[in-house]
């Protein structure tokens, strides 16, 4: 009785995701920081899960960063994402992809809006006829790039070629998972399991053979806060609630990172860096740190896309401890080179973080 009254609860926190035919939105930050990641999700839809998915090079940005540091007025962001609805319109779909978690709030604080106010969708439909000539319809699905690789997890498993197994002991790997704030707790009813239960980066750990681990400060945010980092005096926030969610992390002994925000990834890897170089401090075993993958990276290791192919040599720590735990094959000569084998030069070597 008790476990038929937990599913029955556990249903509350379920969300509809759509079987096939998506419009792809890309993310502002992930394209810049993490430029392989993206093309690494496209590449597992269309290549390995046979998926109906359309990357619209006319979209752009959903301006949210702009919209979160009230530097665009709320009407004009409205107008922007009325077009990227207008240009899904114009190709056929009604499955709506964001890539980023800060779009993806973004994109639900609007509709929430337009349907309590629909004389502001009005005024906004009227706003973009006027500027593009384009009409639009509302998205029938919406849902982050994340919860894609949560709904086809088991179709990634099957056709896996690693898993998140220590090949020299054969435990599992320990991994632990941070949620974006904007997937998970601006519209908790929104997300897999909501704010309190979130199971999006966890249910493609478990299914993929890892350990979740569960740490005090867990749900801590990653500190990114728009207004705390961009705005230059405000830093030492960021980086305070970077080293927060490390020392808290630290004793469990993580074997690498998961996150499904784009922003995220960029200050719990980075932002390692910074703590090295400003306290000396090095998290993770023997001087490297502690890898931190976006979910497609993660879901392309575990199809067996090549390391280098899917970017994971721009990352600040050095992802060659995992590769090795996993077993995953890498030609190391091959790190810094990019296409018909052109060297790009090598990065400068930081103070104390070790890299390869």
């Amino acid at each position: 009785m008790k476990n038929v009254g937990k599913q029955l609860i556990w249903q509350q926190y379920q969300k509809e995701i759509a079987e096939d035919h998506f419009f792809y939105v890309r993310s502002c930050i992930r394209q810049n920081f993490f430029p392989g990641a993206e093309a690494t999700f496209l590449r597992i839809l269309k290549d390995v899960l046979h998926k109906d998915v359309y990357d619209d090079p006319a979209h752009t940005t959903c301006t949210g960063i702009g919209y979160h540091t009230d530097i665009i007025p709320l009407e004009t962001t409205m107008t922007v994402v009325a077009r990227q609805f207008a240009l899904m319109t114009e190709k056929g779909y009604k499955n709506f992809i964001p890539s980023c978690v800060t779009s993806f709030g973004l994109y639900l604080e609007i509709l929430e809006s337009w349907h309590n106010h629909p004389e502001v969708l009005n005024q906004i439909r009227k706003y973009l006829k006027e500027a593009t000539g384009r009409t639009f319809e509302l998205p029938e699905n919406i849902v982050h790039a994340s919860d894609i690789i949560y709904k086809f997890r088991r179709e990634i498993a099957s056709k896996a070629k690693y898993r998140l197994v220590n090949q020299q002991t054969g435990q599992p790997l320990r991994v632990v998972e941070h949620i974006g704030c904007h997937y998970a707790k601006m519209f908790p009813h929104k997300s897999v399991g909501g704010a309190e239960f979130p199971r999006v980066l966890s249910g493609i750990i478990e299914e993929w053979g890892g350990e979740v681990i569960d740490y005090p400060e867990r749900r801590h945010c990653c500190g990114f806060g728009f207004r705390q980092y961009f705005i230059k005096a405000n830093r030492g926030y960021t980086f305070s609630s970077v080293k927060k969610k490390f020392d808290s992390m630290h004793p469990y002994s993580p074997d690498l990172i998961v996150t499904n925000c784009p922003g995220c990834n960029v200050f719990l890897d980075k932002g390692q860096y910074v703590i090295s170089e400003q306290e000396g401090i090095v998290y993770g075993a023997n001087g490297y740190g502690i890898p931190v993958l976006t979910f497609e990276e993660l879901a392309g290791l575990i199809v067996g896309f090549d390391p280098w192919d899917i970017g994971l040599q721009v990352h600040q720590v050095s992802v060659e401890p995992l590769l090795d735990k996993m077993g995953v094959w890498y030609e190391p000569e091959k790190k810094y080179r990019g296409k018909n084998n052109i060297p790009l030069g090598q990065p400068l070597q930081p103070t104390v973080l070790k890299t390869f």
